[in-house]
């Protein structure tokens, strides 16, 4: 595992090179890290589906391939974002790939909060970097937590 004031875990384990990458992923987005997260962390061919499926972020479901595809699903997802924080309740690494449970806590550059709970699989290939991130969440779900600001 990785020290990162924007991470707490509460898994065991973490020092799985497939953890290790993504709480590397995590504490990018947590600092504002674009050109690291899309460069270092992901590798030049890997995929995003966040969410997996159809979504507004993605209307065919076909996932964020490529680093062009993935520098733009940073500006579009999470350059908009004011702060982030992440809880891992669990995770789980086999091979090279890691399942984790987590709630993304995010606030939003008005001061609004809102939350995700979330599972993800992280998959990485042999250079070690991310060649695949899959993130399981409803829409419906996080837009119900949200908290306008001081609220």
């Amino acid at each position: 595992m990785i020290e990162s004031e924007f991470i707490t875990s509460n898994a065991p384990g973490g020092d799985h090179p497939a953890q290790i990458m993504a709480h590397r992923s995590l504490d990018a987005v947590g600092r504002g890290a674009r050109d690291e997260w899309i460069n270092e962390i992901y590798n030049e061919n890997a995929t995003i589906e966040d969410p997996v499926g159809p979504s507004m972020f993605d209307p065919e479901g076909k996932g964020h391939r490529g680093r062009d595809e993935i520098a733009a699903f940073w500006d579009m997802t999470i350059a908009p974002i004011a702060k982030f924080h992440f809880t891992i309740h669990d995770s789980y690494a086999n091979g090279n790939t890691c399942a984790s449970v987590a709630r993304f806590d995010t606030e939003l550059a008005d001061g609004s909060t809102t939350y995700t709970d979330i599972v993800t699989i992280h998959t990485i290939g042999d250079d070690g970097k991310i060649i695949q991130m899959r993130a399981h969440w409803e829409m419906d779900r996080t837009i119900a937590t949200l908290k306008p600001p001081s609220a």
